[in-house]
């Protein structure tokens, strides 16, 4: 299915007592007590136990994130009925399969605007080789962007201001991270507005070969394009030519299409009046 994280909203792990090999137990049992520990959890208005160490031991394996539903385009659902019949209260199982990425997109296509959480910490003290690999484990865990900023701290010491922009259910991972992998002694986080274009992935015909093409519009109107540098140097190192040879043709395909379509836009405004 290529999943590449999962979900899970806090568990209902109900109330009362249980019978084991041991006896009677109270809800939740001992095992599920410790595997769910710092996972949020509530007891319910039923008795009876809702999840047992196997189920949370499965839930706490798998997930990183415990909260509402966040910003989802959904793309599947499946469903899973337990054999007892509580009074009141559905003894199913939701997952949902959805693309994160994508419902960012329509956001931003709709609005334009939305919010976003910046995190930066100062460093004074760190090998200079293991800010490469921080910010690939960063953009592993689903950062926006990574960059490096040099600044001058107390005593005229040189250091790197290091900040990640990341979704606000990327936090508590990206900040772990920052202060495991990283010298500092502390973090700071906060949320701020931003704009965006509408953005777009598109694929040019040219003499080197197919090129995407990223485009930012608004409003319909394109603003400007950036050949993809991956399939350039790609095509450069192919065919033995110049870069900026194979960047100036992708360009040009682009333009050439973008002026095709506006002129058919033309025609259709010419025939409908």
């Amino acid at each position: 299915l290529g999943i590449d994280r999962f979900l899970c909203s806090p568990l209902r792990v109900g109330r009362g007592f249980v019978r084991a090999e041991h006896g009677l137990l109270p809800v939740p049992a001992p095992g599920t007590v410790e595997l769910l520990a710092g996972v949020p959890v509530y007891g319910g208005d039923l008795e009876g136990e809702f999840v047992t160490p196997t189920g949370a031991a499965i839930v706490t394996s798998l997930c990183d994130y415990y909260g509402p539903l966040p910003p989802v385009s959904i793309e599947r659902t499946g469903y899973g009925a337990g054999a007892r019949d509580p009074s009141g209260f559905p003894n199913c199982l939701r997952i949902i399969l959805g693309d994160f990425d994508k419902a960012a997109l329509t956001a931003e296509r709709g609005q334009g605007s939305n919010s976003i959480t910046v995190i930066e910490t100062n460093i004074d003290d760190m090998n200079p080789q293991a800010y490469g690999f921080v910010m690939e484990r960063a953009f592993d865990l689903g950062a926006l962007d990574v960059f490096f900023t040099p600044i001058q701290m107390k005593k005229g010491r040189p250091a790197v201001l290091l900040t990640v922009l990341c979704e606000r259910d990327r936090l508590d991972s990206l900040a772990d991270l920052l202060l495991r992998e990283t010298t500092t002694l502390g973090i700071r986080h906060y949320t701020v507005s931003r704009r965006t274009l509408d953005r777009s992935v598109e694929t040019v015909e040219t003499r080197y070969g197919r090129v995407r093409v990223k485009v930012a519009r608004e409003g319909g109107r394109t603003l400007h394009f950036q050949p993809e540098y991956e399939d350039c140097t790609r095509a450069a190192s192919e065919r033995n030519v110049p870069l900026i040879e194979v960047q100036a043709a992708a360009s040009a395909a682009f333009r050439n299409l973008a002026e095709a379509a506006a002129d058919g836009d033309e025609d259709d405004d010419r025939r409908r009046e």
